[in-house]
């Protein structure tokens, strides 16, 4: 039996939030600007943080002022996916406190899942890297990608796969994210959002805590997080409703 916010869960975003890979997506977004005669701008490179390839490729051509054909569209996508793979075969690179942080969540006996947009032929080119630090158990229980689910961030259907899969509650969990597609998906799914982000600006929102980074975090301060931060949603909207 389970108190009503015991924490049970933790779902990770990958790229910028476990793993230093977005810098790959922007060096091959940058290369295909100059390829298709353009420079991205550093704002539009940011406005794709944490969203699907489509409406990557929609914020680059408006950007650099092009339409491009739906059959363009497509060629583009495949070609940063392509570049992009290549990049992450290579190496992949932790964030700051994000591979003790999943350590310490094993370890708390916590369910874990890797909820991301990347698709799957990509995301396990990452998972490969992740998973060597982990020799002893799988890194994630589940993992969702962004080919397998029928709406992608900022939609919560993501996130309310994963915790379907996981058999847990919104309640019950926290996600940590750091797009602001990734933030909203995880507010929109009814659970309690870790904010790290490093390429966006992200406003406060109920139910959002926002930190610098994951250095120093652990299974303790999650707890915490989802505790008080239900209480005070809770007692936020008690209050709306008694002024009604």
């Amino acid at each position: 039996m389970h108190a009503p916010h015991d924490l049970r869960a933790v779902l990770f975003d990958m790229d910028g939030t476990l793993v230093e890979t977005e810098q790959y997506w922007g060096e091959a977004l940058f290369e295909l600007a100059a390829r298709l005669g353009g420079q991205l701008s550093e704002e539009a490179r940011a406005a794709t943080v944490g969203t699907s390839m489509r409406v990557a490729m929609e914020i680059l051509h408006a950007d650099l002022g092009l339409h491009r054909t739906e059959q363009e569209l497509q060629a583009d996508a495949a070609w940063v996916e392509v570049a992009t793979a290549q990049m992450l075969a290579r190496e992949v690179v932790w964030r700051p406190g994000a591979r003790e942080l999943l350590a310490a969540v094993h370890a708390a006996g916590l369910r874990t899942a890797l909820v991301t947009t990347t698709p799957r032929a990509l995301a396990d080119l990452v998972l490969g890297h992740i998973e060597r630090a982990f020799p002893e158990r799988p890194a994630f229980d589940i993992t969702i990608c962004g080919d397998e689910v029928v709406a992608r961030k900022p939609d919560p259907a993501p996130y309310v796969q994963a915790m379907a899969a996981l058999g847990v509650d919104p309640a019950e969990c926290v996600v940590i994210e750091d797009s602001h597609a990734g933030i909203t998906a995880g507010l929109a799914s009814g659970a309690v959002v870790l904010g790290v982000p490093t390429m966006q600006v992200v406003d406060a929102a109920p139910g959002l805590v926002l930190r610098d980074g994951l250095v120093g975090v652990g299974p303790a301060e999650l707890a915490g997080i989802l505790a008080a931060t239900t209480t005070a949603t809770a007692t936020a909207t008690a209050t709306v409703g008694s002024t009604v």
